[in-house]
């Protein structure tokens, strides 16, 4: 759903990238305490913007001359929280822009708005309001992140749509374009439901203090810690101790189960290091190797655009000549190798970008609370 230059008028591009700079600096403070909350989150939220990145090269059919691909807002919004989520998709968008040509730069105001604020407010807010009525565990986190991811995609669409009534750029029926992108992203939506839910329940399953929209409903519950003092079995004999000594005691120490609630799962400080490194090599196979095979067909924007003359004063992109524009490397002559190394410079890349921007803001969050305490 990457809208190129040319769909949208100046003023609107220019009122949405006002928008989307303002959700930015929102998120940019928000993210400070969802980052500050635990040690693992920062690295956490640089691997969710390389996934998101890998999988989005990952376009699945979805109808007759029709493809689509993870948007990532909800997947982002339930692992790492909404400020957070919103950041890695923005930070996914601007490398795509300016590396890959992938999205237009008089636009990404746009798609910032679109793809990432959108999709991550509707889809973080279905998900609490799901989790608050379902049943704890892992079962009802990912049917509720399912719900979530189907629901966000169609409602970028109708964002979209609002966007393009306000300042397309083409003469087109209105009408029609709903229907058509609504009806398309709904079968999208799918799509990214089910990457999201089987991401989502992987990483409660490994790790279930790492979801960070659903620690409340994954954390461990009460415990019994009982005496070491053990009662023998009912029907046998008691041991008879041997005569000693008596020594004074002050007072003996009762042999009561006292109930003793355990921590929650986010607190004990456990390596991330192996969950990691198997997203990086999920993200890294995703990227380099799969997206070889990603489906040809254009993606629903655009066929929409296409088929209802949307795209009749699309822009060239100014990176159009990019050494890795659409998602090969120039002069590599086998594409096979083209698109799987740009895929992995493109992991790279996102890796490094979101996971330096998420460190630094979680030192500053670090500093301005050192300097605030007494």
């Amino acid at each position: 759903m990457h809208v190129p230059d040319g769909f949208i008028d100046a003023p609107v591009s220019l009122g949405a990238g006002v928008a989307a700079a303002g959700a930015v600096a929102v998120s940019l403070r928000g993210s400070r305490r969802e980052l500050g909350g635990a040690e693992r989150t920062a690295p956490l939220a640089g691997l969710v913007a390389a996934f998101v990145f890998a999988v989005q090269m990952l376009n699945f059919p979805v109808a007759a001359g029709t493809s689509g691909h993870l948007l990532g807002g909800a997947l982002a919004a339930v692992l790492v929280g909404p400020y957070t989520g919103v950041l890695c998709i923005a930070v996914v968008l601007l490398l795509q822009a300016l590396l890959f040509a992938d999205g237009g730069l008089t636009a990404l105001g746009v798609n910032i708005l679109d793809m990432g604020v959108v999709t991550v407010l509707v889809a973080y807010g279905l998900f609490r309001a799901l989790i608050r009525v379902l049943p704890r565990g892992r079962g009802p986190v990912t049917a509720a992140s399912f719900a979530a991811a189907l629901v966000s995609v169609p409602a970028a669409a109708v964002a979209f749509w609002a966007l393009y009534a306000l300042g397309g750029t083409a003469d087109v029926s209105l009408g029609k374009v709903f229907g058509a992108m609504v009806g398309v992203h709904v079968l999208i939506g799918i799509g990214e439901a089910a990457i999201t839910a089987l991401t989502v329940g992987a990483v409660a399953a490994a790790r279930p203090d790492l979801v960070f929209a659903a620690r409340d409903r994954l954390a461990v519950r009460l415990e019994l810690r009982t005496s070491p003092v053990a009662a023998a079995p009912a029907g046998e004999p008691q041991p008879v101790p041997e005569p000693s000594v008596p020594e004074p005691v002050s007072e003996p120490e009762p042999s009561v189960s006292e109930p003793v609630r355990s921590e929650p799962a986010a607190a004990p400080r456990r390596s991330t290091r192996r969950l990691w490194l198997a997203g990086l090599a999920a993200a890294v196979i995703c990227a380099g190797g799969v997206s070889f095979y990603a489906s040809a067909y254009p993606d629903g924007l655009e066929k929409v655009a296409a088929d209802n003359g949307i795209d009749e004063q699309e822009e060239d992109h100014a990176a159009k000549d990019s050494p890795l524009a659409d998602y090969g490397v120039r002069d590599i002559a086998n594409g096979r190798l083209s698109v799987g190394l740009a895929g992995v410079i493109g992991v790279g890349a996102t890796l490094a970008v979101g996971s330096g921007t998420f460190l630094v803001l979680r030192r500053r969050r670090r500093s301005s609370g050192s300097e605030g305490s007494p």
